[in-house]
């Protein structure tokens, strides 16, 4: 820490910077120059760096990025030297893809193993290595690849043609394939997919556009073949985004081509529209996704039948979608949750409570929830489990740590971090807790909480629930009557405590405050001659985001949990989500369309509850803190935008 505070009292005295230690601006100068891919000056300001810098190694794997990418000696020297730190992990991987790419398969399986986190291009490679050398022990591994919607890495389509080639990816893996890919909304992989089918079964790769661009339009002529599979595939994913944009079209469409379809192929069509239903809250979802049964639904589907569900208060159909999905969606917390839910409201109460108790020792909302689900019972109290000044000390000296910090204070942010990650990823409790207690000192807050979040079994909620900044947001909580406790967790779930932390969409500051919400909430308060810039003060972002937050509650019929979807998703949206009919917040809450919003939402309210526990506050249960929803007053498709802009510029799936 004197070394940062070292580097800001004396560069605040200077017109010229003035270092902590001997090569720190040089530091910086070979990160710009590697960032900007500049050989020339990176190796100019390497020859500034000592050789006992902290950094130094970081200054001399930037050069091996740059430059030596097949000197595979120098490589493994570097490996050689710094065996198991991040630099290594990363050199390795970039080295492993170059050894890949050059199919140098001996090297690459005698190096292949020491990559810890290896991503999907390095598994290609590795099964492309394997089957060079006449091993076929992982092609079933290798097959699995297959089956995604997702494009894959270009390292990966060799390994795809000799599967194909070799009969392993068959025609119907290739169907299978070309559906995923439609359904998850990649036209382009569905069309590079295509080209493994014989040529009289392929569909025109015209058909892809036009179904992504016009589905109505192709839906209606007769270019399609229904005696074609490709061409009901390709009217498939013509209903998905045709129903992406009106279920009702959809409907009439599929109602007038559902005789070319198989009895597959209209339970998957039937499904797709469902899935858009519910997701605009349509009450005939529920019956759309029983036209389509179980078989002919996804995951993903089976999710928002169970959400339709829910807003239907048909809890046996919630247990039957539940228990449709695969073991590993069963096992989320929220699907957990909400089958122990459905079998207590069948009147299955002693099937319900071992599930809620399995759920009330983890620490997250669906926790919360089902231990308030058990009642009363005895609960032992949080203990906060604090580190001594030798911990913290000794993970201060952590060779990764070291590096951590370095690289923070010279405000390499990103690199930091995951050095720091990369360090803590073995730690123990104590460790993992010292080294939390040490960001929190260094006043580095995000890698405090992420820190602090890791612990299995010892745990200080005060360092995963910190509170810097108390005093502004007390004053901004009591000038617009709102709870603290609630500021605080919304806080932290926008920014970390990042002053600095800047959205992709441009929201600013720790409550992550939009350019033009900012001057609307500035015109509101009278201020003059304001600037968005602003808005890393953290008094004013505080201030601006504690009336944002208290102006759309009052807007939202006083209701916590719309404000806090209004404050992530913008309140027209927040509004529209209503029904009718009042609604459990939980219920509300679960069936939020965006996914990030409906995460943000959860993980407020639940971080509310930590926060109010941690300020001494009365007792409430997460229950009546979420409350009830009221009703919609108006139609949702007449609802009135509000005059506040950040809905216009918060944008989701």
């Amino acid at each position: 820490m004197l070394r940062l505070i070292v580097f800001f009292l004396l560069g605040a005295l200077s017109a010229t910077p003035v270092w902590a230690v001997p090569g720190d601006a040089a530091v910086l100068q070979a990160h710009q120059a590697f960032a900007a891919r500049k050989l020339a000056t990176l190796e100019h300001a390497a020859r500034a760096v000592p050789a006992d810098h902290v950094l130094f190694t970081y200054v001399e794997y930037w050069r091996l990025m740059l430059t030596s990418r097949t000197e595979d000696a120098r490589i493994a020297d570097f490996l050689a030297r710094h065996p198991g730190s991040r630099m290594a992990e990363a050199l390795r991987a970039d080295w492993l893809k170059s050894l890949g790419g050059r199919e140098a398969w001996t090297a690459y399986l005698a190096e292949y193993p020491r990559l810890v986190k290896p991503d999907v291009a390095h598994q290609c490679y590795a099964y492309r290595a394997e089957w060079a050398q006449g091993n076929r022990s992982h092609q079933r591994e290798a097959v699995a690849l297959w089956f995604t919607g997702r494009d894959m890495p270009s390292a990966c389509s060799p390994l795809f043609t000799q599967l194909i080639d070799a009969g392993l990816i068959r025609e119907d893996d290739v169907w299978r394939r070309l559906r995923l890919a439609l359904e998850a909304g990649n036209p382009n992989v569905a069309r590079v997919v295509a080209d493994a089918l014989p040529d009289a079964q392929r569909p025109a790769a015209v058909l892809f556009d036009q179904a992504s661009r016009d589905p109505a339009r192709l839906l209606g002529a007769a270019s399609l073949d229904p005696g074609q599979r490709g061409d009901r595939e390709i009217a498939l994913y013509a209903l998905d985004q045709l129903a992406r944009r009106s279920t009702d079209q959809a409907e009439q469409a599929l109602r007038e081509r559902a005789a070319q379809f198989s009895p597959e192929e209209l339970g998957a069509a039937w499904a797709c529209l469902a899935t858009w239903a519910a997701r605009r809250h349509e009450t005939r979802a529920l019956t759309w996704f029983q036209r389509a049964g179980a078989a002919a639904t996804s995951d993903f589907q089976r999710e928002w039948w169970a959400r339709a569900a829910l807003r239907a208060g048909d809890w046996q159909a919630v247990q039957r979608a539940i228990d449709g999905m695969d073991e590993v969606s069963r096992a989320q917390p929220v699907w957990r949750y909400w089958r122990a839910r459905a079998l207590q409201a069948g009147g299955q109460r002693a099937a319900a409570n071992p599930l809620f108790l399995a759920l009330s020792r983890e620490h997250h909302y669906y926790g919360q929830l089902a231990q308030e689900e058990l009642g009363p019972v005895a609960q032992a109290p949080a203990i906060n489990i604090k580190m001594g000044g030798d911990d913290v000390a000794a993970i201060a000296r952590h060779p990764g740590i070291v590096r951590a910090q370095a690289l923070y204070e010279l405000g390499l942010r990103s690199d930091a971090s995951q050095e720091w990650n990369w360090a803590i990823q073995t730690f123990s409790d104590p460790q993992l807790l010292a080294a939390a207690e040490l960001a929190r000192r260094m006043e580095w807050y995000d890698r405090a909480i992420n820190t602090a979040e890791r612990t299995r079994e010892l745990h200080d909620f005060e360092l995963r629930f910190l509170a810097p900044y108390r005093e502004l947001a007390q004053q901004a909580a009591r000038e617009n009557a709102i709870d603290e406790a609630w500021v605080f967790g919304l806080m932290r779930q926008e920014s970390r405590f990042i002053n600095v932390a800047r959205s992709g969409v441009g929201a600013s500051g720790l409550m992550q405050i939009m350019p033009a919400t900012a001057r609307w909430i500035a015109q509101r308060l009278g201020i003059k001659r304001f600037h968005p810039k602003e808005m890393q003060d953290p008094a004013k972002n505080i201030q601006f985001g504690a009336y944002y937050l208290k102006h759309v509650q009052t807007s939202l019929d006083g209701s916590p949990v719309l404000a806090t979807a209004a404050y992530n998703a913008g309140p027209g949206r927040a509004q529209r989500w209503r029904d009718p009919r009042p609604m459990e917040a939980a219920i509300y809450i679960e069936s939020i369309p965006f996914t990030e919003t409906r995460d943000y939402v959860k993980k407020v309210m639940s971080n509310a509850m930590y926060y109010a526990a941690r300020f001494g506050q009365p007792s409430v249960l997460l229950k009546d803190r979420l409350g009830t929803v009221p009703p919609r007053k108006i139609p949702a498709d007449s609802t009135p935008d509000t005059d506040a802009p950040q809905e216009a510029e918060r944008t989701d799936d």
